[in-house]
């Protein structure tokens, strides 16, 4: 982890020790007394439901080097601290500083969805070749990524970094915090519309991440992507193109899905300077369009082309984003919990297909952030679940009661629950061979009929 003396990160915070031992080394960062291990330094931020000073006293005895506060905060003797304006300036001036030196590199991910996926891809892919680091989980907002950046270990090569934001002028600060070396850019989808009045105003938040890109950095867009496209154009620098649909330099061709119960697709790579055959043990088109994003980036970065095609045999989705589980009596999880907008849902809906099943059901959550045209994009998602044959559909959420109108216009059976504590009886009307799928916004909280599902009849 980035590390130095209490007494130098306070001066990059333009903060004074003000108790205990400035001589004292540290190591990393936590925003949460529980996540303290030892050695990092504990930043007291202010919450509007929780205020860091309350938990200064508990990540000191947790071990933490130094606590970085802006108010009083009553401590034992002995503990150290570091006083500051704003802890939250503060967090963004130590990483600032730490980003002069580390890591030596970094890549900038960002895009409405597919940016962990892509992370998680290109960092295997990295890892061949460069000693790499990423932000965990998705620590990638203007309180994750600074975090994450301070948790860098020293002597690592490529820092691979999801970036991302709700609202305007969130991303530009990001980038300009990371100062990345290539941006990669996945899609820009109808997401966070309760803040921006039009996709192509989300397309100029992404373009953001521009904003901090070294003046000889690396564009890796999406050709697919109309918004990408444009904001791609406008960058002066050079860009790489990938893609499934339009012309590119990174194609796949040849996508079949793998034969059950093996999970994922086949294709050919293709590329500048060759091309090699892929298994990607991620179900979905969606998910080839992400690794195309990350073997891009790669091989640019010149990872060979075998070790991209080694690299995607091997990675596993992250946690309630496409994740399959096989249950008892061959009832089938696709856990895609974590969150949800119009047109992923859509395309989790679609990848499904591939899995094989006796019957097909889905349950599908509020998708939050849509501002005025909610209903009308809850109903379109009905609607396409039940052209595709999702039978039941239930939908979760007050947003949800458009998305079952629009399945049961759409033919199939539906049914509306109140909230995700309702949804676990879907449980009990599962039958052997039947697959469902599970998506929402995080605020739906849908992993909770996921576990239940898997709890009641085991895993595989």
């Amino acid at each position: 982890m980035a590390h130095g003396i209490v007494t130098e990160a306070a001066a990059a915070m333009a903060g004074q020790v003000i108790a205990g031992d400035g001589a004292r080394s540290w190591s990393g960062a936590a925003l949460d007394s529980r996540r303290v291990t030892g050695g990092e330094l504990f930043f007291a931020l202010p919450g509007e439901h929780s205020d860091g000073h309350r938990f200064v006293q508990s990540a000191l005895e947790r071990g933490a080097a130094a606590a970085v506060v802006h108010q009083p905060a009553e401590i034992a003797p002995g503990g150290t601290l570091i006083e500051v304006e704003d802890t939250f300036a503060a967090l963004h001036a130590l990483a600032r500083k730490v980003r002069e030196r580390l890591p030596e590199k970094l890549v900038a991910v960002t895009g409405s969805a597919g940016k962990t996926t892509t992370k998680e891809l290109l960092a295997a892919m990295l890892g061949s070749t460069f000693e790499v680091a990423r932000n965990p989980g998705n620590l990638n907002n203007l309180y994750g990524f600074p975090l994450s950046l301070l948790g860098v270990e020293e002597g690592t090569e490529w820092m691979v970094a999801e970036m991302g934001m709700s609202t305007p002028g969130e991303l530009g600060r990001i980038s300009r915090l990371g100062r990345p070396d290539v941006a990669v850019f996945t899609n820009v989808r109808p997401v966070h519309l309760e803040f921006f009045d039009s996709v192509a105003a989300i397309g100029d938040a992404k373009a953001e991440l521009l904003e901090g890109l070294a003046p000889d950095g690396l564009v890796i867009a999406n050709a697919d992507d109309p918004e990408v496209v444009r904001i791609a154009r406008g960058h002066a620098g050079r860009v790489v193109w990938y893609g499934l649909e339009e012309a590119a330099d990174y194609r796949a061709t040849g996508i079949e899905p793998l034969a059950a119960p093996a999970v994922g697709s086949r294709f050919e790579l293709t590329t500048p300077s060759g091309a090699v055959a892929v298994e990607l043990t991620l179900y979905g088109r969606f998910n080839v369009e992400n690794f195309l994003a990350a073997a891009a980036c790669a091989h640019q970065l010149g990872v060979g082309l075998e070790s991209i095609a080694a690299a995607a045999a091997r990675v596993d989705p992250a946690a309630q984003r496409g994740v399959v589980h096989r249950l008892a009596d061959d009832v089938v999880i696709v856990d895609e919990s974590y969150n949800s907008n119009p047109d992923a849902c859509r395309q989790a809906l679609d990848a499904a297909l591939d899995l094989p099943a006796r019957r097909r059901w889905a349950v599908l959550g509020d998708m939050l952030e849509l501002g005025a045209a909610a209903a009308s994009y809850h109903h379109e998602v009905g609607a396409h679940a039940a052209r595709l044959g999702y039978s039941p559909t239930f939908g979760v959420g007050e947003l949800a009661r458009d998305l079952v109108a629009g399945a049961t216009e759409g033919g199939v059976e539906s049914a509306w629950f109140v909230d995700a504590a309702a949804a676990i009886e879907v449980a009990d009307r599962l039958e052997p061979g039947d697959l469902v799928i599970v998506k929402g916004s995080r605020g739906v909280g849908l992993e909770r009929v996921v576990a239940e599902l898997i709890e009641r009849r085991g895993e595989r």
